[in-house]
């Protein structure tokens, strides 16, 4: 009877936990659920809304890190201004940087406009270079796979599942990167301005040319002066569109619009940040249909 009796008891015990994942933006998130599927408990702690330079590390903030046994970040600086308080403050051994816990995503790219010097003069820089990583869907396929391995190695148990994840994620993403570029192909060599050096990656991704940037610095919010250099500048360029992320202000770009007859084009730059864009399949979907539209 005393066997029955724990027999059911240790069938009536729930589940093994999932794996509470905590990125620092949407799009982690997003990769980490397509991997992990039902074996993770994935949250956010920012918006597509939101600049992940500059985020507050509230209490709540701090006490989600407290409790993850993996925490996403892109690395590269971007999370600099508050990601070490959060770390500090949330006494999780778990995810501090070095160990396992801790992941960067831009440790798996090639990284793009590295400065040959540091100087805090010139704006908001980064060391080690551009750290918009996400606009570029290849990046995605080196970051899966070796997330994947990490999901893995802190998850033994189901580390078959997380390869499989990724997978069957990569299988399904190689097929819609040909996509995308089959229908960005009217997109090579255009001209474009954008608001925040956010780009650097889409661009070289589907060889578009950034003429300018209305940020004199990165950054640095541009005056009426800097604009009116920036039209100035472009009047013989002809570029196609002005280009700004959701999360940005939208009167840069809309002065810019009318004093040069541009299209403004507002990208989702991360998961959320158009109604369209609601996982990373339709993120680049609406990426490029938005960057198609001035071209029709």
């Amino acid at each position: 009877m005393r066997i029955l009796i724990m027999l059911l008891v240790a069938l009536a015990l729930p589940a093994q936990a999932a794996l509470n994942v905590f990125s620092t933006v949407p799009e982690w998130a997003a990769l980490a659920q397509e991997i992990g599927g039902e074996k993770v408990r994935v949250a956010s702690v920012t918006t597509a809304l939101q600049d992940p330079h500059h985020v507050d590390a509230r209490p709540s903030l701090i006490a989600r890190a407290r409790n993850a046994d993996l925490l996403l970040a892109t690395g590269a600086e971007l999370e600099i201004g508050w990601l070490p308080v959060v770390l500090r403050e949330s006494g999780n051994p778990r995810i501090q940087v070095g160990q396992p816990g801790y992941f960067e995503a831009a440790a798996f790219v090639r990284m793009l406009e590295v400065p040959g010097k540091l100087d805090r003069a010139e704006g908001d820089v980064h060391a080690d270079g551009n750290p918009h990583i996400q606009t570029d869907p290849r990046h995605f396929l080196a970051i899966g796979e070796a997330l994947a391995a990490r999901l893995a190695l802190l998850d033994p148990a189901n580390a078959a599942a997380y390869r499989s994840g990724y997978a069957a994620f990569a299988e399904r993403w190689r097929a819609r990167i040909r996509q995308w570029e089959a229908q960005a192909a009217a997109l090579k060599g255009v001209a474009v301005v954008s608001q925040h050096k956010a780009w650097a990656y889409l661009y070289d991704w589907l060889g578009m040319r950034e003429i300018a940037t209305l940020e004199p610095k990165p950054g640095v919010e541009p005056s009426v002066a800097q604009l009116a250099r920036v039209r100035d500048q472009v009047a013989s360029s002809k570029p196609r569109m002005v280009i700004r992320a959701a999360y940005n202000s939208a009167r840069p770009a809309e002065w810019l619009s009318a004093e040069a007859r541009l299209p403004v084009v507002v990208l989702p730059f991360t998961v959320g940040g158009t109604p369209q864009a609601t996982d990373l399949a339709t993120l680049f979907d609406d990426t490029v249909a938005r960057l198609l539209q001035p071209l029709k």
